[in-house]
């Protein structure tokens, strides 16, 4: 029997989803600047704003976890979409910047069933050598999402008012809520599109990991420097929670993540206010570090899978070195245009690489049913980066007025992350036990 392949439809309706849910978090990046002038707020109060939606997007991870792992992902993550876009709709009114603050912790606690559900939803329906392109595809639309959102939230806001940045992003989610209901189910076998044979070869994984013991071939000097071993599968959720390799991943990824967000809420600021550039020329540079991020995901996650046979850490360690080399570089710039796009492509391209690594990492060390949690934990600590890392710059600047020292916070974190990352094992489940040393207890 021809097996169907409506995995991938499932993959286009979680990169769909992924985009929607990244613009509605990511548009503050460009009116940040339009709320500053109408609200008279510091760098400071400011970053605070985007600051409250990690904070509550990290609050809601693992709960979310939890009732994804009971009931599934068809009803939360809906709902999930309903209520960011509730959120989204609702900074639009706003006549304080205390009711911008809880809005966007409201957007923060709704958003967070929504990246459990899809990468739960990605470990639910693909085998184990299609994780990690998966997982690059649906990093792929948080870079997607940012390429598209400064210049039409610039034109928005321009034409009709910051506030229309909002009122309009909110109706994509609204929509996306009820196609997600009708499309995705919790599991294959629970859908009638998919039949017997696409069934079997995704849950092929087990057959295929123990077929692939006589076949391993070893990367020599490299599996030495990523500890490579035969990490017993964590089975309960106690068990995650004690595992070092988690919570090894979870602060590498806030350190990351501290990078990322830091660069999505400070760069248009700093395009206008550094370096005096128009809005309209400021929303198209915006999108540079995106579009390198776009292809960095996607070749990123090939790469994992492909090239270095599921091993994950390689690309997270060359992600962290490399970020912090483009932080200097950033540094040292000279005030060209070209120069400017070439290197924020650059940065976008370089800390995406490894990014889905850190997704598709909890996979090779948590069994089906303990991921939802484990990816919780990793999302939910890691995302305090993101709470963190607006709030520290915005200070810098309001100290120092210096984004020199805003860049070169974030190479040190990018820094810290690499030790971090050295620290946890490399989970793989094709190796035969004596080449990785004793097994590992996650």
């Amino acid at each position: 029997m021809k097996k169907t392949n409506f995995r991938w439809v499932v993959l286009a309706m979680i990169f769909i989803t992924y985009t929607i849910n990244f613009a509605d978090r990511s548009n503050i990046g460009v009116a940040l600047p339009f709320i500053k002038d109408e609200f008279q707020m510091t760098n400071m109060e400011a970053g605070g704003i985007a600051s409250m939606f990690f904070l509550g997007y990290a609050i809601s991870q693992i709960p979310a976890g939890f009732v994804l792992s009971k009931i599934g992902v068809r009803g939360t993550v809906s709902l999930s979409i309903i209520g960011f876009s509730v959120c989204t709709f609702l900074m639009g009114t706003a006549k304080t910047a205390s009711f911008l603050n809880w809005c966007r912790l409201g957007l923060g606690l709704c958003e967070g069933p929504t990246p459990v559900g899809l990468t739960s939803t990605i470990n639910n329906w693909f085998p184990a050598k299609e994780k990690a392109t998966a997982v690059g595809v649906y990093i792929a639309s948080t870079m997607f999402a940012p390429i598209i959102i400064p210049p039409l939230c610039v034109w928005i806001a321009t034409t009709y008012g910051w506030r229309y940045i909002f009122y309009i992003f909110a109706i994509p989610g609204l929509f996306m809520s009820v196609v997600w209901y009708l499309v995705i189910r919790t599991r294959p076998s629970e859908c009638k599109h998919v039949n017997e044979a696409e069934v079997a070869y995704i849950n092929q994984q087990d057959t295929a990991a123990s077929a692939a013991k006589s076949d391993f071939k070893s990367f020599g000097l490299l599996d030495k420097i990523i500890r490579i071993k035969n990490v017993k599968k964590l089975t309960s959720n106690l068990s995650v929670f004690k595992s070092w390799n988690i919570w090894g991943n979870c602060l590498s990824y806030f350190m990351m993540v501290s990078v990322l967000y830091g660069i999505m809420t400070w760069i248009p600021s700093y395009l206008v206010t550094a370096k005096h550039y128009s809005f309209e020329r400021m929303g198209f540079l915006a999108a540079a570090p995106w579009i390198g991020g776009l292809i960095g995901s996607i070749v990123g996650g090939w790469i994992s899978d492909k090239m270095l046979a599921k091993r994950r850490k390689p690309t997270m360690l060359f992600t962290a070195l490399a970020t912090c080399v483009m932080m200097v570089i950033m540094i040292n710039l000279p005030n060209s245009s070209f120069a400017m796009g070439l290197a924020l492509f650059m940065t976008g391209f370089l800390l995406n690489v490894g990014w889905p690594a850190f997704t598709a990492y909890p996979m090779g060390v948590a069994d089906k049913n303990t991921y939802p949690v484990a990816i919780a934990v990793v999302n939910s600590g890691g995302n305090l980066g993101g709470a963190f890392s607006p709030l520290v710059a915005g200070y810098l600047l309001d100290v120092f007025s210096s984004y020199d020292l805003v860049f070169g916070f974030f190479g040190i974190a990018a820094v810290i992350g690499f030790l971090l990352i050295l620290s946890i094992d490399e989970p793989m489940d094709n190796i035969p036990t004596d080449v990785g040393g004793a097994e590992a207890k996650g």
